[in-house]
């Protein structure tokens, strides 16, 4: 397996989390699920003609394009690990996608969609997969989002508060709203369009990845301490929780972690 994740460059920073790729020809198991960390990405078959679509359930359900938009999720997917096979993908930013393509991000919420809709990946395929290492390969696929970039694109002001009220501590999305000096509705619709999921859902996300990130970790503490240490109410809410977002409870994922904290074998 080869796995490199690199920072974008200075012009993609304000957008886009990370580029990254996997080459995984052989992974033993045959289904994975991928917990939702709130976030947008693009991800390109390098080798593949399609990807598989799969249900919750692991059953596979149709072919998809080999280069996709993957919109943010509130629930796990379940993924074909032949499909690891060789890929590049850019991980977004909250709100980073929508600003980059001009497009509305809820349009996107739980659905992979062909790339082609809003960036022709042609040029992204032939370019990509004629270079020669995987970090070359991430340095062109950097240099083509940098073309695809509106210079004059900025990020949303509304959603950029929202985001650092609700870093700074926990906020009920009514006293958020009143800080940036807009209604309940109409911060929820902004941050929806511009992120792809609405501020209660992205906030109970970003508490479930502390937790995940902890459990990958291997933290050993009691889950009532732990729940309380990640912003849950008490226990019953941490594991209730932990299961709509990931379909497991939080001993099976220690139990079966992986290399990423947010991929989980289906055994």
């Amino acid at each position: 397996m080869i796995y490199l994740e690199q920072s974008p460059s200075a012009m993609l920073q304000p957008w886009v989390r990370s580029l990254w790729y996997c080459r995984a020809p052989a992974v033993p198991h045959r289904r994975e699920r991928v917990l939702p960390n709130g976030c947008m990405q693009v991800i390109v078959s390098l080798t593949r003609s399609s990807l598989t679509d799969c249900g919750a359930d692991g059953t596979a359900t149709s072919a998809i394009p080999r280069a996709i938009v993957v919109g943010a999720r509130g629930r796990y997917e379940v993924i074909d690990t032949s499909d690891l096979d060789e890929l590049v993908g850019i991980a977004f930013r909250a709100g980073g996608f929508a600003r980059v393509f001009r497009e509305r991000a809820d349009l996107f919420f739980e659905q992979s969609i062909e790339l082609d809709g809003v960036w022709p990946s042609a040029e992204i395929l032939e370019r990509v997969s004629a270079a020669a290492t995987p970090a070359e390969k991430l340095v062109i696929l950097d240099s083509l989002l940098c073309e695809r970039l509106d210079p004059k694109a900025r990020r949303c002001a509304t959603v950029e508060q929202a985001l650092h009220l609700f870093r700074g501590k926990e906020l009920r999305i009514g006293e958020c709203a009143r800080a940036i000096g807009l209604s309940e509705r109409r911060l929820s619709q902004v941050f929806r369009e511009e992120v792809g999921v609405g501020p209660k859902m992205w906030c109970r996300i970003r508490r479930f990845q502390f937790a995940v990130t902890a459990l990958h970790q291997g933290a050993e503490v009691p889950w009532a301490e732990l729940a309380l240490a990640c912003g849950y109410y008490d226990q019953s809410h941490f594991a209730n929780d932990f299961r709509a977002f990931s379909g497991i409870d939080p001993s099976t994922y220690s139990a079966l972690r992986s290399r990423w904290h947010n991929h989980v074998p289906m055994l």
